[in-house]
């Protein structure tokens, strides 16, 4: 049980390095990009970006965590399902390409036709990289797909920054998608010993078929849910003002994909191997779930508050008009960390039926909240929505895991949360008082100012309610020797 531990702890801390120092670079390279690049550029480039993230959906079937969860595909299989992927890759591509016309002409916007085309070179390398990247994952190979994730990003970041300066505006992104699937192919290729066959034998894809198609749909209809707000916004209000809202958005999920993403890509892969024991899975997810949460907290509140300091820093002053919905969508960022994780759990249980029948009650949820803020003509407004629509995302996705999917009681897992909220209450009002009070006029003091003062006043409240003894697990073997 100890050993299952640790190497959870162990896969954690070499996905946080690699994370964590693919943030920074990812930092720089928006940074810099957001102060070549206008607005309306990244708008442009975001309309589109949800279809192709729609058609590797299309690509994808689930055929990655379906690798990993089934435990009796052998490498003649992996061959026919790699081979699988080739042809639906060259059919996606080709139907991108053809889609980029109709696209161009509901946006009224030429542009569309060579971005769409260009886009499908990465579609076709990403489809290709299904297979070996779950793999990588199967076979719990988290050093090397760590220093993968940063060799590639700054091999492609590199001419995408060098391409902006030449004057190709929103091309330059674009040449950043297709170099970094690309890389990712060849490195892939190198590492993944697989063989393309001219056939393949269905039956691999039979093999695989019922938890693939469950995980398809739930990826469908999170789709929607996830990207209805940008289409509608490109749509209704413009490119410049989507602009605005994905580069809040996106900023407000950094904290969530690499705080979050630095433990669930490999709690599917370790988790997995103990699929019919639910005790076992809640025990070590309960300990995830409270450090993603009491994380969650302390990000909120910053992020909060220093809504104005974080984007006129990282992005300059031209992007002044995404701090409010920045700041609003900050209050979600909680939520989320802890939300995101139970995707994994799911598909640990192997229960991806549930996984869907889930995703459909929180699509429906964001769906109406993304309708109603862009009703109202105003990205704030939108971020207010989609924020409380994932505020009670939470509930939905726990009350359904834990009464269905573990069979636990429900009021003693929220329950759990209680001393989380008070830490919550006594950050943000400690540091509401504290910015109140005390007012630095440099955005780089009041960034620092903030996070001092801030956490002070977290760890605080993480002493008073006692929760700092849910890091410990963290930092010192003894308590899990001690829990055996």
């Amino acid at each position: 049980m100890n050993e299952n531990e640790i190497s959870i702890k162990k896969a954690a801390t070499i996905n946080f390095i690699a994370k964590y120092i693919n943030v920074v670079i990812q930092i720089l390279y928006s940074a810099i990009l957001a102060r070549i690049l206008t607005p309306a550029d990244f708008g442009i480039v975001v309309v589109i970006t949800v279809f192709t993230t729609f058609f590797m959906l299309l690509a994808d079937m689930g055929i990655g965590p379906a690798v990993i969860q089934n435990k009796k595909i052998n490498e003649n299989d992996t061959n026919n399902i790699f081979t699988f992927t080739v042809y639906l890759g060259i059919v996606v591509a080709a139907l991108f390409m053809l889609f980029s016309i109709p696209l161009s002409a509901f946006y009224d916007n030429e542009v569309y036709v060579p971005i769409g085309v260009l886009l499908s070179i990465s579609l076709f390398f990403n489809t290709l990289n299904i297979v070996p990247n779950a793999l990588l994952l199967k076979k719990k190979q988290f050093k090397t797909l760590g220093v993968r994730l940063i060799v590639i990003t700054i091999i492609s970041a590199i001419p995408t920054i060098i391409l902006a300066q030449l004057g190709f505006r929103y091309y330059a992104i674009v040449f950043y998608s297709i170099l970094s699937s690309l890389f990712t192919f060849i490195w892939n290729y190198i590492t993944v010993q697989l063989r393309f066959k001219l056939t393949f034998e269905m039956h691999s894809i039979i093999k695989i078929r019922n938890f693939s198609l469950y995980q398809f749909a739930f990826n469908f209809v999170n789709y929607f849910s996830r990207n209805l707000d940008n289409l509608l916004i490109g749509k209704f209000i413009g490119n410049a003002a989507l602009g605005y809202y994905d580069k809040s958005y996106r900023l407000m999920l950094m904290p969530v994909q690499n705080l979050t993403h630095v433990i669930t890509p490999i709690l599917h892969p370790i988790l997995s191997n103990h699929q019919e024991d639910k005790a076992y899975i809640f025990t070590r997810y309960m300990k995830v779930v409270k450090i993603l949460s009491l994380l969650g907290v302390f990000i909120t509140v910053y992020c909060f508050f220093s809504a104005e300091e974080i984007i006129f820093l990282m992005f300059g002053d031209q992007w002044g008009s995404a701090v409010p919905s920045f700041r609003i969508l900050a209050l979600s960022v909680w939520a989320q960390m802890v939300t995101s994780s139970s995707g994994a759990i799911f598909q640990s249980l192997g229960n991806t039926r549930l996984m869907f029948i889930t995703g459909i009650y929180t699509s429906i949820i964001s769906v109406i909240a993304e309708l109603i803020g862009v009703s109202f003509q105003n990205i704030t407004i939108v971020a207010a929505c989609v924020a409380i629509a994932f505020n009670l995302h939470f509930f939905i996705v726990y009350h359904i895991l834990i009464k269905r999917g573990f069979e636990y009681r429900r009021r003693e897992f929220f329950a759990k949360f209680i001393p989380d909220i008070v830490v919550f209450i006594i950050t943000f009002m400690g540091l509401h008082f504290v910015s109140s009070l005390i007012n630095v006029d440099n955005l780089l003091l009041s960034a620092l100012f903030k996070g001092v003062a801030g956490g002070t006043i977290y760890v605080i409240g993480l002493l008073l309610t006692k929760q700092y003894k849910v890091f410990l697990f963290l930092i010192n073997r003894k308590i899990t020797k001690g829990s055996r």
